[in-house]
């Protein structure tokens, strides 16, 4: 129980009483990769985050570990060869938490994309991102393309694309590496802000940590320091005076989500709109997801939301798209806003700035990376350390031997790979009908947590009793103590956001069960009156902001009427 909530003081002493080789400020996807690549080539690290792990941009994606097909208009083709690469590296490692999805990408006369730029794009695609065999492009007639989905547009449709990407829980992957950073050692703590840094000789030597939960402080010191914060990565290099060159463009891209009977879509799409931006709409676990948008922001970065010309923009989409659906605002269950941390390029619209990542060295010695891809995060990671371990061993002589992570396995990713965890999902499915879980619930849990789910079934077959005294579901109860015991979630919205996606994809489920799940975890966790307030009003606000626009502080986005 290394990662408990129950084991948030002892773990924060831990972090200032240990030397660490390096502190990571972030704990998003980025850092939590820096993490695991880190503590695996045997590093003393310890990483920190303000918010929740993947509070930020790591939440709140399209959900899609994608080789950047779009970034070939760019001509990025580096990008798309590395990042395509990655995405079968992130598969294998995590089978549980990311899934091939055929996606559709259908052509109009008149479009960004004709049968000819299609076909040649996909098999340009198909050779930078070394696609496997059967997953390889097909090619739709129009009559196919309808079959495929019946709720297109078919005037003017001419056929579509047919290519796989990779579908995935962003939070809990983002959890799952950082479980398994933890299991190699690196101590990890959320709610702990970095509230300044620590200086010796002009150089950078640790951080000012003030804990969220209790306003503890701690001086914590390092032979190296990351910024990994993904949006707040210019905050810090602000506070460390070095903000200068090259910054951070912040764009925003919102995503509706429907009932799937509501908005009934048998297959993946990813089609264009008259502005020539990039739309998907993807059906997951009996809803329908459609985003995204991509405007400038400068309002608050810790809390972005959908206005009213975000929402209306997807709507406008998703009419013009599928004109015989009569979709309206009513039909908004949820939505989630995230940002994208770009690297600023003078005169560039925001859908064409690089994704690329880029490592900035101040001074001081801190170091900030900014940019990148969620798929690309490993890689991302090995940059970071292999120019630590340069570092480490020119200045201090200590030489840490180079381990790839390449072929480890995150937290519940030991399974076999993909092709092992389809036999895993099989022996685990009969082991949870003989404890009285349904196969459909099954699934579900052993697609969330994977070969964890044995710690699920432990708690299930053993605290029955425990979860009649606080009145919780059986399998309710066991999601949350798993979530306390095991990934460090201290709060309501950690839970119904980051541990389970419900609060996006299952909203009246966290509706129903938001007073029970309260109850049990103020118990659990010893929370004071003024912290159950609090943690209630920001999950109702929450709640309410899901179909709700909000105005924003300062929204610079301008969206296209379609």
């Amino acid at each position: 129980m290394a990662f408990s909530s129950l084991q948030r003081k002892e773990i924060y002493e831990k972090m200032s009483n240990q030397t660490n080789d390096l502190i990571v400020i972030g704990g998003g996807i980025t850092g939590a990769g820096i993490a695991l690549d880190a503590a695996n080539r045997g590093m003393k690290v310890t990483l920190v985050d303000m918010q929740d792990f993947a509070a930020g941009t790591s939440s709140r994606s399209t959900k899609l570990v994608h080789g950047g097909l779009r970034y070939l208009k760019q001509f990025e083709v580096k990008m798309v060869a590395e990042v395509g690469k990655e995405r079968a590296i992130v598969y294998e490692n995590g089978p549980h938490v990311t899934t091939p999805e055929w996606m559709m990408l259908p052509f109009y006369k008149g479009g960004t994309f004709g049968p000819f730029s299609t076909n040649i794009g996909l098999r340009v695609y198909d050779f930078l991102a070394g696609v496997k065999k059967i997953e390889r492009r097909k090619m739709f007639s129009k009559e196919e393309a309808m079959e495929r989905e019946p709720l297109l547009k078919e005037n003017n449709l001419k056929g579509a694309g047919f290519y796989v990407e990779y579908k995935t829980d962003d939070a809990r992957l983002t959890l799952e590496v950082m479980k398994k950073a933890v299991e190699k050692g690196a101590l990890a703590l959320n709610y702990a802000k970095v509230e300044q840094m620590i200086y010796e000789n002009g150089k950078v030597i640790g951080v000012e940590v003030e804990d969220q939960i209790d306003q503890t402080k701690r001086s914590i010191y390092s032979k190296n320091i990351v910024n990994a914060a993904g949006p707040w990565v210019d905050k810090l290099r602000e506070k460390d005076h070095s903000k200068k060159g090259k910054r951070l463009r912040l764009t925003k891209g919102i995503h509706l989500v429907f009932d799937g009977e509501r908005f009934p879509l048998k297959q993946a799409l990813y089609f264009d709109t008259p502005d020539r931006r990039m739309v998907f709409a993807i059906p997951r676990e009996g809803k329908t997801y459609v985003g995204t948008t991509d405007t400038v922001y400068e309002g608050n970065i810790a809390h972005p939301t959908m206005t009213e010309a975000d929402r209306d923009y997807v709507l406008n989409a998703i009419k013009l798209m599928f004109p015989h659906l009569t979709i309206g605002v009513e039909d908004v269950e949820s939505s989630w806003a995230g940002l994208r941390p770009l690297i600023y390029e003078e005169g560039k619209d925001p859908s064409e700035i690089s994704r690329k990542d880029e490592i900035f060295i101040s001074d001081s010695g801190f170091i900030s990376i900014a940019g990148g891809k969620l798929t690309g995060y490993r890689k991302m990671a090995e940059s970071i350390i292999n120019l630590i371990t340069k570092n480490l061993k020119k200045t201090e002589d200590i030489t840490y031997s180079y381990v790839s992570t390449k072929h480890l396995p995150i937290s519940g990713g030991d399974v076999g790979g993909s092709q092992g965890f389809k036999i895993f999902i099989a022996d685990k499915v009969a082991e949870a009908k003989k404890n009285g879980i349904s196969e459909t619930d099954a699934k579900l849990l052993i697609q969330r947590y994977g070969s964890n789910i044995s710690r699920i079934y432990e708690i299930y077959q053993n605290e029955k009793e425990q979860a009649k005294e606080v009145q919780l579901d059986l399998l309710l109860y066991a999601k949350v103590r798993y979530a306390i015991d095991y990934e460090l979630c201290y709060k309501p919205v950690d839970f119904f956001i980051r541990r389970t996606g419900a609060l996006f994809f299952d909203i009246d489920w966290v509706r129903m069960n938001k007073d029970s799940v309260i109850s049990y975890m103020t118990k659990r966790l010893n929370w004071s009156d003024q912290q159950i307030k609090d943690y209630v009003d920001e999950l109702d606000t929450l709640l309410y902001e899901a179909n709700n626009p909000v105005p924003e502080y300062k929204d610079l986005g301008h969206t296209i009427t379609l």
